[in-house]
C-alpha cells in the first residue's frame, strides 16, 4: 500500500513538471515567433532600486529621492538601465517624479561637464521634475560646465566651500596633424560636395572662414549657455558676461558670493533642505540604484578574468571626440 502510495505522488509530480515544461516550451515558441515576425512588446520603463540612506520617523512611507550624476556627460556612455547615462538621468527622474511617495529630490552631481546637448537635455528633465516637485541640487567635488549647466535646473543649488564649479563656456576642438603627414610623405585625399565639409580635417590648416564659422558656432551655443544661467539665478547676462561667464572656474564659496548657488554645506544639509521644501520632516531619505538583473550578475564573472588592469577615473582623463561641442574646462580638452 505505501509503495502504491509512492509510485502515485511520483506519477502526479512527474505529471506536473511535464506540464510546466510545455508552458515553457510554448511561451518560448511564441517569443521566437514574434521575434521572427517582427512583433515586439512595448519595453517597460526602467525602474531603479531604492537603497536606504536615511531611516524616516514616525512610519511615515514619505521618501527623498536622491539621484546622482558622475563622470562626463554623454550619450556615448552606456548606462546602468538604459542605452546611456543621460537615458538613466532622465529615466531615475521621470520615476521621482511619478512616485507619489517622492516629495523632494535631491541631484547630486559630481563632473566635468561634457557633450552641449547631452547636457542640455538633462537640464530640461531637471527643470520638467522641478515644476512638479522640489530638486535639490548638491554639487560634489566638482559641478563645472555642462555639470552646472544641468545644476541650473533645480530649485535650490547647494555646495561644498571646495567644490569646483562655474567653467561657464564652450569648447570645440580638433588636432593638426599635417607637418607629421609630411614627415612620413602620407598625404590625405578628400572629395567633398561643399567648401566646408571637411572643415576640420586634421590634414591641412584652417582657413579663416572656416575658423570665422566655428567661432560663430561656440559664441550662439555659448549665448545659450549664458541665458540659461542668467534667467535661472536671476543674473543680467551682460554682468555675467563681463565677469565670471569667461570659463574661468570658482569655489563654492565663490560662487556664493556671485550668486551662482545658493547655499553651502554638506550632502545631509541637502537631504535637510529637500526634506523642508518637500514639506516631508519624516520622510526616509534613499538613492535610486540599479535593479537586480540576472543578465548583469552573470556579466560581472564572465568579464572578470586574471588581467590586473591600471583604469584611471573617467573623468580625468575624458575622451573627447574631434568636432563634437563640449561645456568643460579647458584644463580637461586632452
Amino acid at each position: 500500500m505505501a509503495s502504491d502510495r509512492r509510485l502515485g505522488c511520483l506519477s502526479i509530480f512527474l505529471f506536473i513538471a511535464l506540464c510546466a515544461s510545455l508552458f515553457v516550451n510554448i511561451v518560448l515558441m511564441i517569443a521566437a515567433f514574434q521575434r521572427v515576425g517582427g512583433i515586439r512588446e512595448p519595453e517597460p520603463i526602467p525602474r531603479f532600486r531604492e537603497i536606504l540612506l536615511q531611516r524616516g520617523t514616525g512610519g511615515s512611507t514619505d521618501r527623498i529621492a536622491v539621484i546622482t550624476m558622475r563622470g562626463l556627460i554623454s550619450t556615448s556612455i552606456p548606462g546602468s538601465v538604459t542605452d546611456s547615462m543621460v537615458d538613466d538621468l532622465r529615466a531615475a527622474l521621470q520615476q521621482a517624479r511619478e512616485d507619489h511617495r517622492v516629495k523632494a529630490i535631491v541631484l547630486e552631481i559630481d563632473s566635468p561637464g561634457g557633450e552641449v546637448t547631452a547636457s542640455d537635455e538633462i537640464y530640461n528633465a531637471v527643470v520638467k521634475t522641478r515644476a512638479k516637485k522640489p530638486v535639490v541640487v548638491y554639487m560634489d567635488s566638482l559641478a563645472a560646465s555642462g555639470g552646472y549647466y544641468v545644476s541650473c535646473g533645480g530649485k535650490f543649488l547647494m555646495a561644498n566651500e571646495t567644490t569646483i564649479t562655474g567653467s561657464i563656456g564652450v569648447i570645440i576642438q580638433t588636432l593638426n596633424y599635417e607637418q607629421l603627414f609630411n614627415k612620413i610623405g602620407l598625404a590625405s585625399v578628400v572629395f567633398k560636395s561643399g567648401k566646408f565639409k571637411d572643415m576640420l580635417n586634421g590634414a591641412r590648416p584652417i582657413t579663416p572662414e572656416e575658423r570665422e564659422l566655428v567661432q560663430n558656432f561656440i559664441m550662439n551655443t555659448y549665448d545659450k549657455f549664458l541665458g540659461v544661467v542668467a534667467k535661472e539665478r536671476n543674473v543680467p547676462a551682460d554682468l555675467l558676461r563681463n565677469t565670471i561667464a569667461d570659463g574661468r572656474i570658482l569655489s563654492g564659496k565663490e560662487a556664493l558670493q556671485n550668486k551662482l548657488i545658493d547655499g553651502l554645506g554638506q550632502l545631509d544639509d541637502a537631504f535637510a533642505k529637500a526634506k523642508q521644501l518637500g514639506n516631508a520632516p519624516d520622510a526616509k531619505v534613499v538613492k535610486y540604484g540599479p535593479p537586480f538583473s540576472l543578465s548583469r550578475f552573470l556579466r560581472v564573472f564572465g568579464e572578470s578574468d586574471s588581467k590586473i588592469e591600471l583604469q584611471l577615473p573617467k573623468q580625468l582623463l575624458p575622451q573627447l571626440e574631434s568636432g563634437r561641442a563640449y561645456l568643460l574646462p579647458s584644463y580637461y580638452a586632452p
